[in-house]
């Protein structure tokens, strides 16, 4: 039997339960052309986006894994991911795309900042200089820079045209979380671990030469170095690597005091740049808004006529304009505060044409909230538009149970019991209650029975999704409780060292003619330990209970008399579980083993290392010696009682696993962790090979060792933006093995040529002509042969470089002699010339030198400079003919494409009433 038993696979089935991770973001998206309609939270590796105004789930974005640094992109059209890019080592913690939405840049916790080709799915540069986790990054519209913010203090501005750190800002004693661009990039925000946000100037050379007439008075106007608090160790250090290079200047206007005290966890502006927000580890959310050029020049002339008024009454003849300017708190004005109902983790805005700021709030007791500012009110009051609370728990789920019938899901935190149907994962009734410890379905499946964290019982209906009773049963915290076989009654134990017995009744209702159903103690065990879990056996004739001091005693049930004492862990028993034919019990430990014991003797037939941290729970599948373990670690684990194996290892969940449960045929499990997630498993008809399962997990072990640099690679500054993986190893072994049979063929084919020659026969190819790309006509054997390569190179493209650079050279002349006849036939030449520019680069110095290769690249030269020619020929005449039938389809139907005719027309109107005004006043 041992030889050919099999085992059957679980794979995940759904996450449920949760509405957003604390870890990560919440962004505003467009649903149904509505924008601010939909908001997309990070949900563990998934992102799910949410319908505000329903309250609904709409779409959900799989395939991610947390902190693995990859970057996917995904449409939201369809919801599937189109780019992925693989180059940071750890988790990333910043992404921001440029104006046009070609690039995209990512700060990462490996404290590099990689710049992508987001159209030709590519990596473009990796840029080095932060000593710890990047926090922020931000593109400039205007001027090709880039400005990064890390844990290590430090604020870096990049050149992108020459990818080199040209200015680092050091006037910061402690981390920068966060940071902004507002008055149209002409002001930088620091937010860090104080109350305080740093606002800095930024004046570009290149205005400044442009403009040398310009008088100092403008260009210092709404820049005065007033601020609420201004201390040493705010003095900014600029270094700079030499004066030629610096490419703008960055000084210290003042600051703005924030209401908490403690560090910024968002900062951030709206799409517009008028309105700036942060948060920082409390709930409040707090709204500034930042005035434009024009309001200033208002405002300021404004105070200027206040100040001429006061001179003539004084009979001052000195003019005031000198002296007249405006603070930092008159250009950053304090709207409101809005409270949120729980801690804030992330946040995102919009504003609307008519003045209505939409704001979105991700709380960290898994809450969604959205509230609405009017900010053209004279006191603006944020409203709660929205709350998205129904599909998840407040806190960590601790106790979950299985329907007999295995539709319904129960679940218990700190705060509700919410009960959910399996096949739809929604939630179909959720009940207050105390702190829940463990829980079960009473048999019938019509009310499910509590056990608290205050040594409470308390009885629920479903039907009504009321609380029936609630009965103090233990002085301490219920930790455990079991449904006797016969299902007649149940035994619960405690943190007050009792194990009661307790009994189904039917009680009167006072409120009703019909009786209900209650529950009455019959029996009570008194113990020396507090109990941590008891278990019936199957057949209830015995009782294991486990014990604060390392122990598992076993009871007869009818008598109560001391039957077995197991011992053996170094740490207290917290789960256990008893097989179906009642021979053997498995208990779990915080010392992070399973022992396997056998219940007729009470001998310890196997101790398994099982978890890195403490076994929180246990059950045996049904009808099987098979058992699932769930320890802190965040793993669950199938194990094998007989045969003392670990089959399999169900891994999603990112932080400690709190309890499981299985379906009574077990072919579901369900699990709760501390991320708030709730995760179903289930059971496929796919065998599992043991042997196959082991061989993966030494695979996905492999370290990947290149303790010398490879050539193309730089250790400086700037780097290469992919990364090495196992995927791209692989795929440059499966180049070489498809140019090595491309060199046996021509090997063979020279022979072939040469008997062929010899019996004056024709020569015929001996080159099998590959599926892939059929419609492309290959008329010689190295294009022929090309085509098994083709494959890799799609399948690698946004690895390509990383793929090529493992690839040694001895393989690059056969490659770029079939890059040559591949390109003469015109197909897929950007991608060829993509490789063929990335080899040529990194082999530059051997390419050269190898007088052999002199006329591949003569060659190559030629065809590759007249097929870009063509394909660029072609690019201008589509572009040609599209803006021709664009400004046909304009003046047939008078209307505007890929332009916004809205906001043009609200300008040509402010411009005219603007004109309006000026009449009037000169009149």
């Amino acid at each position: 039997m041992g030889l050919s038993r099999q085992y059957l696979r679980y794979v995940p089935a759904a996450l449920f339960g949760l509405l957003g991770s604390a870890g990560g973001n919440a962004a505003m998206v467009a649903l149904g052309g509505e924008r601010g309609r939909g908001v997309a939270v990070a949900a563990c590796e998934h992102v799910f986006v949410w319908d505000l105004r329903k309250g609904e789930k709409v779409l959900i974005l799989k395939g991610l894994k947390q902190e693995d640094g990859s970057i996917r992109i995904f449409s939201l059209l369809n919801g599937e991911a189109n780019v992925t890019f693989n180059g940071h080592k750890a988790a990333v913690t910043a992404m921001q795309y440029d104006q046009l939405g070609g690039r995209l840049v990512s700060g990462s916790k490996d404290t590099d900042v990689i710049v992508w080709d987001v159209i030709n799915e590519s990596g473009l540069y990796r840029l080095k200089g932060h000593k710890d986790a990047v926090t922020q990054v931000l593109f400039l519209k205007e001027k090709n820079l880039l400005v990064t913010s890390g844990k290590d203090t430090l604020v870096k501005w990049w050149d992108l045209d020459t990818q080199h750190c040209f200015k680092t800002l050091v006037g910061h004693r402690t981390e920068v979380w966060g940071m902004a661009l507002i008055s149209e990039e002409k002001r930088l925000i620091t937010g860090t671990a104080d109350s305080e946000l740093r606002v800095w100037d930024i004046s570009y050379i290149q205005e400044e030469v442009k403009d040398p007439d310009e008088p100092e008075s403008k260009k210092s106007k709404g820049s005065s170095p007033v601020a609420e608090k201004n201390t040493e160790e705010d003095e900014t250090l600029e270094l700079d690597e030499s004066p030629e290079e610096r490419l703008l200047k960055c000084s210290k206007v003042g600051s703005i005091m924030r209401e908490g005290r403690d560090r910024v966890v968002t900062l951030a502006t709206d799409r517009t740049g008028k309105i700036l927000a942060c948060h920082g580890t409390d709930s409040v959310l707090e709204v500034f808004s930042i005035l434009s050029q024009e309001e200033v020049q208002k405002k300021l002339e404004k105070k200027m006529k206040k100040a001429k008024k006061k001179a003539k009454k004084k009979s001052e003849e000195e003019e005031p304009e000198g002296d007249v300017e405006l603070s930092l708190q008159e250009e950053i004005q304090r709207v409101t505060n809005i409270k949120a109902s729980a801690k804030i983790k992330s946040f995102d805005m919009i504003l609307s044409p008519k003045g209505e700021l939409k704001v979105v709030l991700l709380l960290q007791n898994n809450i969604i909230e959205s509230y609405l500012l009017n900010l053209l009110a004279q006191v603006p009051q944020a409203v709660r538009a929205s709350k998205i609370s129904i599909g998840g728990h407040r806190s960590d789920v601790r106790t979950l149970a299985f329907s007999s019938d295995n539709i319904a899901i129960l679940s218990a935190s700190a705060e509700s019991v919410k009960i959910w149907n399996r096949s739809t994962l929604q939630c179909i009734r959720t009940m207050d209650c105390e702190y829940a410890l463990c829980s079960f379905f009473v048999p019938g499946d019509r009310q499910v029975i509590v056990g608290t964290k205050t040594g409470k019982l308390q009885l629920y209906d479903l039907a009504s999704g009321s609380l029936m009773e609630t009965i103090n049963a233990h002085d301490g915290a219920v930790w455990s409780i079991a449904l006797s076989p016969d299902q007649r009654g149940f035994v619960t134990g405690g943190a007050d060292k009792c194990v009661k017995f307790w009994e189904f009744e039917l009680v009167k209702d006072e409120s009703s003619v019909q009786k209900r159903l209650s529950m009455k103690q019959v029996r009570i065990l008194q113990l020396d330990e507090d109990v941590l879990c008891v278990r019936y056996s199957p057949n209830q004739k015995l009782l294991a209970v486990s014990l604060l001091d390392c122990t598992v005693k076993i009871f007869y049930t009818d008598t109560l008399k001391f039957f077995l004492s197991m011992y053996g862990h170094k740490l207290p028993v917290l789960c256990m579980d008893i097989s179906y034919d009642g021979t053997l019990i498995a208990t779990g430990s915080a010392d992070r083993n399973v022992k396997i014991w056998g219940l007729d003797f009470g001998d310890c037939h196997r101790s398994l290392f099982a978890h890195d941290d403490s076994v929180m729970y246990l059950q045996f599948v049904a009808k099987s010696h098979l058992f699932f373990t769930a320890g802190k670690d965040g793993k669950i684990k199938q194990w094998d009682a007989d045969k003392f194996e670990h089959i399999q290892t169900l891994e999603g969940h990112h932080q400690e696993v709190w309890c499981l449960a299985l379906s009574p045929n077990g072919d579901y499990v369900v699990s709760a962790s501390h991320d708030k997630s709730l995760r179903l498993w289930e059971r496929t008809r796919e065998p599992l090979v043991l042997e196959e399962e082991r061989e993966m997990v030494r695979g996905v072990s492999v370290c990947i060792i290149c303790p010398a640099p490879v050539a193309g690679e730089t250790q400086g500054e700037t780097g290469l933006a992919g990364k090495k993986t196992i995927e791209t190893i692989k795929a440059a072994e499966r180049i070489m093995e498809a140019i090595e049979l491309y060199r046996e063929e021509m090997v063979k084919l020279k022979e072939h040529k040469a008997i062929c020659k010899a019996a004056g026969k024709e020569v015929k190819a001996l080159v099998p002509e590959p599926s892939h790309m059929e419609g492309v006509s290959c008329s010689s054997v190295a294009g022929q042969w090309l085509r098994l390569l083709f494959p890799y190179l799609c399948f690698l493209l946004s690895e390509l470089e990383e793929s090529l650079l493992v690839l040694p050279f001895s393989y690059v002349p056969d490659l770029l002699r079939l890059f040559n006849e591949y390109i003469r036939l015109g197909a897929e030449v950007e991608l060829l010339c993509r490789a063929l520019l990335f080899l040529l680069k990194i082999h530059f110095g051997q390419i050269t030198t190898n007088q052999m290769l002199v006329t591949v690249i003569e060659n190559l030269k030629k065809t590759t400079i007249s097929r870009v020619s063509e394909a660029r020929d072609v690019l201008g005449f589509n572009m040609a003919g599209l803006q021709h039938l664009k400004r046909e389809i304009e003046a047939k139907d008078e209307v505007m494409f890929f332009a916004d005719a809205t906001d043009r027309f609200e300008e040509k109107k402010r411009k005219r009433k603007k004109k309006e005004k000026m009449i009037l006043a000169v009149v």
